[in-house]
């Protein structure tokens, strides 16, 4: 894994005077680059409206875009900023984001939207072999009565053989923090077969929200007739409370992939 530089956010108020937080509503997206399924209608500014009416604390974006000139140039409704920093508004008061494929006209990644201060962030290249650019995004979070909250945003490859190698990278990288530090993994593992979900099920540390309530993961793909299990929430040192599949309008015609939504209890 070759890290990016870290960004080193500037001074934050002090967390330790603030009441303890022992609750997250967090939410994870495949965003589809702003896009319906098909890239048929830019749809950006009705996901924002969207993610905004979850209040959910934590948001883990996959597929949005950092910039793409020549999208902005058609779309007369564009942002002018980023993707992440759009969806943010005002609601979330600190981002990340993990720059993965880079191509002509911009670049697209992972993101993460907190109403917690991040304190840094590092985005970790788990890329294999070939065209598909793939990372890690951890961020570590100031959450008030915690020494740090760690949140992993996840999106990994089609192939099964490159996903399993990024799996082990992705433990290396849960095993060389805290042992007591909270731990949430969400995001787009592509396991359509759940072979990656074996993979983690051997962890005795961590556990997949959607799997513990309901007994399999989450069918988050396609939006409209889902079929595939591909979205997950991992956890480790928290419990999960109420996972939810948002999977009524709008949230079917907003992207290729359903949300998922989990009350994390620290």
């Amino acid at each position: 894994m070759n890290p990016e530089p870290e960004r080193q956010p500037g001074p934050v108020p002090p967390q330790d005077t603030l009441p303890a937080v022992h609750r997250l509503r967090v939410l994870t997206v495949n965003t589809h680059k702003g896009f319906t399924a098909l890239n048929r209608r830019f749809i950006l500014p009705e996901l924002r409206e969207a993610v905004r009416s979850t209040s959910a604390d934590l948001v883990f974006l996959q597929e949005v875009l950092g910039e793409h000139d020549r999208h902005a140039s058609r779309h007369s409704n564009w942002p002018s900023m980023s993707q992440y920093e759009f969806l943010a508004d005002s609601m979330w008061s600190d981002f990340a984001y993990g720059r993965n494929a880079v191509y002509p006209d911009g670049h697209h990644g992972n993101a993460l939207l907190s109403k917690y201060p991040i304190r840094h962030h590092r985005n970790l290249d788990v890329s294999i072999t070939g065209p598909e650019r793939r990372g890690l995004l951890h961020c570590v979070l100031d959450v008030p009565g915690h020494a740090e909250v760690h949140a992993i945003c996840v999106h990994l490859s089609l192939l099964e053989s490159h996903r399993q190698l990024q799996l082990a990278l992705l433990c290396q990288l849960i095993e060389s923090l805290p042992a007591d530090a909270p731990v949430i993994i969400a995001g787009d593992f592509n396991d359509w077969q759940l072979q990656g979900n074996v993979t983690l099920a051997q962890r005795d540390d961590l556990h997949e929200a959607f799997e513990r309530h309901h007994g399999r993961p989450a069918k988050t793909y396609p939006a409209r007739f889902p079929l595939l299990r591909l979205d997950r929430v991992y956890l480790r040192n928290a419990s999960s409370h109420a996972p939810r599949i948002l999977g009524n309008k709008p949230w079917s015609h907003l992207s290729d992939h359903l949300p998922l939504a989990v009350e994390v209890h620290l």
